[in-house]
């Protein structure tokens, strides 16, 4: 047994639910209309019955009498029938005319309407009806008095054919009305239809357009419209991150192959040992060597930003990062006296920054010192390694609001792999700015990632394989802060390290 089919179109459900619920609307109004009207007719057939008198005994009297002419028809659509005293109807009865009468006993006992009380009876033939009344009549007889229905009837047949007719016009209306103001109300549905399907096709920058928050179905385009945006960026992303990978597996493996091959070519060499001197022996040991301490190191950094990325475990303890940034000044100094280093605070400090504007104070930040101390280092050393002898290095240090100026927020050119603070944020920022050539726009924006160098050329004596900003970077932003850079108005670059202060106790 299958059953009837709900229809699976929500146009068809809601047309084929208002056309069901109006039907019965109308079929229960004609209902009610009908029984309304059949009894007010019946009541004023009912009423005439009531109204109707008797003749007088005399009269009836004569009319039993021998020789006298049988009753004519009454002048109107009456009947009355007559009872004796004990129960039988006589066969004398007034009015007739061509159509049956009502069926009616011979025996008063078996006629169903009491006195008084008027009840609706079959015509003796034919598919007629008739309305009769009991009552008490003269010398002991019982006077039934009847009404035809024919106009009762006649006036319900018609309303209800009437009623038929105007039902399946009404259906009718109704579902060609209800699929128009059904396909109108859900055309904005229809237009998400058609906008999900062109987003499925890949017109990914396509959004729904119906988002008035007034309505049911604009809220829900909103909401989708804000999912879409979710799911773009996070495709988005997450191309970025593949191409990221990508560039990272080709850069490490770029990086590998050279002291790979190097370490090659001299172990070759050295297979040849009678051919060569004792000098010749000792330049390729001396050049396996640095090549695997090279690429000792380049595993080393891809170790630590792994684990970085994977499981960062920091320490939590307070940290001067005056004493950390004096470290590395004191430390630069004495390997590369080349390149002149100072210590200073933040210039044009914020009056909320702290007291003692123009001296060093002492900043504290909770974090892991070790960790901290390898971005001051590495900041110092690249400034070092990619400027010409000679050229000034200047550190900075000091606490501020973030900002424009003081840093931790966008700015124009400011390039930085975290988001920014909100502005007004305390923070602590140790600087190292440089008076060197500086680095281009293309450049810049690519200097935090991983392989990445401004001179693909250079070797690992000269600058390394391109992870040591990366590093830095992971590290600040494990410390909830983050690495920027701010390229120089023409000369110089200036490398940041914004951290968080602690709130105030």
């Amino acid at each position: 047994m299958t059953g009837l089919r709900a229809p699976r179109s929500l146009r068809r459900r809601l047309v084929l639910g208002v056309t069901v619920l109006a039907t019965l609307a109308v079929l229960a109004a004609e209902l009610i209309g009908f029984v309304v009207l059949r009894s007010w007719l019946l009541d004023g057939v009912d009423q005439r019955l009531a109204d109707f008198r008797p003749m007088p005994a005399s009269a009836f009297l004569d009319m039993r009498r021998p020789g006298k002419p049988e009753p004519g028809a009454l002048p109107s659509d009456f009947r009355v029938y007559f009872y004796d005293a004990r129960g039988n109807r006589l066969p004398q009865a007034l009015g007739s005319d061509d159509r049956p009468g009502p069926r009616l006993p011979d025996s008063i006992d078996r006629l169903l309407p009491t006195e008084g009380s008027p009840a609706s009876v079959a015509a003796d033939a034919g598919d007629g009806n008739w309305r009769v009344l009991r009552r008490a009549g003269p010398r002991d007889l019982t006077v039934v008095v009847a009404l035809p229905l024919d106009t009762v009837d006649g006036a319900t047949s018609k309303i209800l054919w009437l009623n038929g007719l105007l039902l399946i016009i009404t259906v009718v209306a109704l579902w060609v009305l209800g699929r128009e103001v059904v396909r109108l109300s859900l055309l904005p549905l229809t237009r998400m239809e058609r906008a999900a399907e062109a987003i499925t096709a890949g017109q990914l920058d396509l959004r729904l357009p119906d988002t008035d928050p007034r309505t049911e179905i604009g809220r829900l385009g909103a909401v989708l419209n804000t999912m879409l945006d979710r799911l773009q960026q996070a495709l988005q992303e997450r191309e970025a991150s593949e191409g990221r990978l990508r560039r990272f597996v080709a850069d490490a493996g770029h990086e590998l192959r050279t002291p790979l091959t190097a370490i090659q070519g001299f172990a070759q060499l050295a297979l040849r040992s009678d051919r060569r001197t004792a000098r010749e022996r000792q330049e390729a040991d001396r050049h396996i060597a640095q090549n695997a301490e090279r690429m000792s190191l380049l595993v080393d950094d891809l170790q630590l930003l792994a684990r970085l990325d994977r499981h960062p475990d920091y320490q939590q303890e307070n940290v001067d990062l005056l004493s950390l940034a004096a470290d590395a000044v004191s430390s630069a100094a004495l390997q590369r006296p080349g390149h002149p280093v100072s210590l200073s605070p933040l210039p044009d400090r914020p009056a909320d920054a702290g007291e003692g504007e123009g001296e060093l104070d002492v900043v504290e930040v909770v974090g892991d010192p070790h960790r901290l101390r390898q971005i001051v280092e590495n900041l110092v050393s690249n400034a070092h390694t990619h400027t010409p002898p000679g050229t000034r290095i200047h550190v900075r240090v000091g606490a501020g609001r973030a900002g424009a100026r003081t840093g931790g927020t966008n700015a124009p050119g400011r390039v930085s792999m975290a988001p920014p603070f909100p502005a007004g944020t305390r923070v602590a920022v140790i600087e190292v700015e440089d008076d060197g050539p500086g680095l281009t726009a293309a450049d810049a924006e690519r200097v935090f990632e991983r392989f990445y160098r401004a001179d693909p050329a250079r070797t690992r004596a000269r600058g390394g394989s391109g992870l040591g900003l990366a590093i830095a970077t992971a590290i600040a932003e494990g410390h909830g802060g983050r690495l920027e850079l701010d390229p120089g108005q023409g000369r110089g670059v200036t490398f940041r390290l914004v951290l968080p202060l602690p709130a105030p106790s």
